[in-house]
């Protein structure tokens, strides 16, 4: 019998199971698993049958992680950095989101089709379609897309304290970015402080320091897998968060730490 070969939703389910109590799905996902022998059946003496990632799945796990380490850019590599930083620091905080934010006319927010990239945010020159209470005539809607935005973990919403990381691994990219008043404008108009995290070359030389980056904005450089301030990022009172920013947090999840125990599966 000729083996399933194995995709992202095999290995997704593989990594589930090893981080729960394996309770079955009985699907034809974990059949493929069990017929590759990378998951086995047991029973334990309560009587409930279980799965157990075998040897041949621990080394497929192992195998697939080093992959994903190695093909992990430097800027994917130091947005993790970033974000676990923060959620070591008893913060949660979340990667890839698009939040809506209200700038001003004035910031020059409005680029022409087609100006914007993936890891740019997208500016309309209108307000949304929906009706908002907030809306302001002498200000427009865009999408500010930052590389990590973090919260502290409070109860009390006036404490939330959000706080957005811009993270930079190439000098062109950022001189490129800083000339671009709109997207700061939207990062501020979202959270309490803003940081540029400044990556280094191919040479191990900082692609910036706090000259390059505007006073309005905070930087950190990154050395060594260290993050170190080399200037504070001023800091203002966000009263509460949108409801349409936290419905996105919502959806969206928070970063997760890999060393996190897993729960089990009930």
């Amino acid at each position: 019998m000729e083996l399933p070969s194995l995709n992202r939703h095999h290995l997704r389910r593989l990594r589930e199971i090893y981080r729960s109590a394996g309770w079955p799905c009985q699907d034809m996902l974990e059949v493929e698993l069990l017929a590759a022998g990378l998951v086995e059946r047991v029973t334990p003496p309560q009587g409930l049958e279980c799965l157990r990632v075998t040897d041949a799945g621990i080394r497929q796990l192992a195998q697939t992680f080093a992959g994903n380490k190695a093909a992990r850019s430097p800027h994917e590599t130091l947005v993790e950095q970033v974000a676990l930083a923060m959620a070591r620091a008893g913060r949660l905080a979340w990667r890839g989101l698009a939040l809506r934010v209200q700038v001003p006319v004035a910031s020059e927010a409005v680029l022409p089709p087609g100006a914007h990239s993936a890891h740019e945010p997208l500016f309309a020159d209108a307000a949304p379609a929906w009706p908002d209470p907030g809306e302001r005539q002498d200000q427009v809607w865009c999408m500010a897309c930052p590389d990590v935005f973090s919260i502290r973990h409070s109860s009390v919403e006036a404490y939330l304290e959000p706080v957005v990381h811009e993270i930079k691994v190439s000098r062109a990219d950022l001189l490129g970015d800083i000339k671009k008043p709109a997207k700061r404008a939207a990062y501020l108009g979202l959270a309490s402080a803003c940081w540029y995290v400044l990556g280094q070359d191919a040479r191990g030389r900082p692609i910036g320091g706090p000259d390059d980056v505007p006073p309005e904005c905070g930087v950190l450089l990154s050395a060594g897998g260290q993050l170190t301030v080399a200037r504070e990022a001023p800091r203002r009172a966000v009263e509460r968060l949108p409801f349409h920013v936290w419905m996105a947090l919502a959806k969206a999840g928070p970063a997760w730490r890999e060393d996190e125990p897993g729960q089990a599966a009930f």
